[in-house]
């Protein structure tokens, strides 16, 4: 029978040493783990860069799309017959051949701006005022 005494040296457990927490396959793994994560972070990162700069783009594209189907719904609006004869009756005193047209001519007050004296002035008569301040400033 055994005691419950001293435990005899031939009779006890060899006593084994405490692993260490960091093992050297603990420390190659990290190593590795460091090295994929570094060898992936410069793709990844342009990888974002490249989706930023692909949305702009996008942004931008459609931005530039609304602008051209403005101006194409304006030029269609500009290029109509009806628009034309428009135009060319108020900004060019123009009518037709069997038309009588009149053109008011409003007498110039003395403190009229100059602003309101190149409103009512056509188009013609300035460029001929210029051309004559131009022939009068002119060296000789």
């Amino acid at each position: 029978m055994r005691t419950a005494g001293p435990a005899r040296p031939s009779e006890r457990q060899p006593v084994r040493p405490e692993r260490p927490k960091l093992t050297s396959r603990a420390a190659v793994l990290a190593v590795v783990l460091c090295g994929i994560a570094l060898t992936l972070a410069y793709p990844v990162r342009e990888y974002i860069a490249d989706h930023r700069q692909i949305d702009q783009l996008a942004a931008q594209n459609a931005r530039i799309a609304a602008a051209v189907k403005h101006q194409r719904a304006e030029l269609r609006a500009l290029a109509s017959p009806a628009r034309i004869e428009q135009a060319a009756r108020d900004d060019l005193h123009m009518c037709f051949p069997s038309q009588t047209c009149y053109e008011v001519i409003y007498p110039v007050k003395a403190h009229a701006s100059a602003d309101t004296l190149h409103t009512t002035t056509p188009w013609f008569e300035r460029l001929w005022q210029s051309v004559a301040a131009a022939n009068a400033t002119a060296p000789r």
